[in-house]
């Protein structure tokens, strides 16, 4: 993308304007996506841009005005975009007992980490974190809690109670160590969201677990390294005074926040796992595709 140096234009856009912020907008997104439209929003304050938006909240309705026009007039897909703050409830119905195995055999894992010796797990502080990192945690198959801000005591109890139920054991105080990467905001409520699901987890999973919790993200290295965009923290938050200066997750590029988080998890799984264990998945489901098409039979 070609930048060129000049202040932010507070104006009224003109329709010229509004096309140049379309096409910086589709650029960012063929170049890395998906990305939540609030990653999309930070691209496009970068006063270097020809036609940069303010870092403000009508800054950040402009960008998602354009994305959602962008989006309906077929300019960019609509898996460009992610979001999981809204989902739907459905029920799974069948043909029959092969059409259950057919359509059952895309959700078979192999193992990836039957031999890592650790269990690994994602959390994040938002939703629009998590629908950016989704599909990496699906592909090493590592589980991704999305806190939403301060976790409920509830939901850091059920996870630790689901590690405490499947991490492997080896004798009475012998069990596989749990490393959490967490991604959240620099800010004074974001530095210490990660320190209370710590403690949280640590509270309720089995002593004999060595929990290692890893901030991977934003850190203040991160902020200098990338130059990542600041903004002053708000007047009258007097949690963690430290923070003079905040930065959002989603201010980190996608494709760097992700090749960030593979690297971290990818540290973990004994060499060529991934390939293996996709060669071991294909194999198993040409063989379920064979007892679908013999059930298919037997109901005939």
């Amino acid at each position: 993308m070609i930048y060129q140096a000049g202040p932010i234009k507070r104006r009224r856009r003109t329709k010229a304007q509004i096309e140049l912020l379309n096409e910086q907008i589709v650029q960012v997104l063929r170049m890395d996506n998906p990305q939540s439209v609030r990653h999309v929003f930070y691209r496009m304050t970068d006063p270097r841009l020809p036609e940069p938006v303010e870092k403000t909240d009508a800054g950040y309705d402009q960008v998602q005005a354009r994305v959602v026009k962008l989006r309906r007039d077929g300019v960019i897909p609509y898996n460009w975009i992610a979001d999981m703050s809204r989902r739907g409830y459905f029920v799974d119905t069948f043909s029959g007992a092969g059409d259950f195995v057919r359509r059952m055999r895309n959700l078979y894992r192999s193992d990836l980490w039957e031999d890592a010796g650790v269990t690994v797990e994602v959390w994040c502080e938002s939703r629009s974190i998590a629908s950016v990192i989704q599909s990496d945690c699906r592909e090493l198959a590592v589980s991704l809690y999305p806190c939403g801000g301060f976790s409920s005591i509830s939901f850091a109890h059920e996870a630790a109670q689901e590690l405490n139920r499947t991490v492997t054991t080896y004798t009475d105080d012998t069990r596989d160590p749990v490393v959490v990467l967490y991604i959240g905001d620099f800010d004074p409520a974001g530095v210490l969201i990660d320190v209370a699901l710590q403690r949280e987890l640590r509270q309720h999973l089995d002593p004999v677990i060595d929990l290692q919790f890893v901030r991977l993200g934003i850190t203040p290295e991160q902020i200098a390294v990338y130059g990542l965009p600041e903004k002053p923290r708000k007047a009258g938050d007097r949690r963690a005074p430290h923070i003079e200066r905040t930065v959002e997750a989603e201010a980190m590029p996608a494709h760097i926040l992700r090749g960030l988080l593979r690297e971290a998890i990818e540290a973990h799984l004994p060499q060529d796992a991934l390939r293996i264990a996709k060669v071991a998945e294909e194999s198993e489901k040409k063989h379920l595709d064979k007892v679908a098409s013999m059930l298919d039979g037997g109901a005939r």
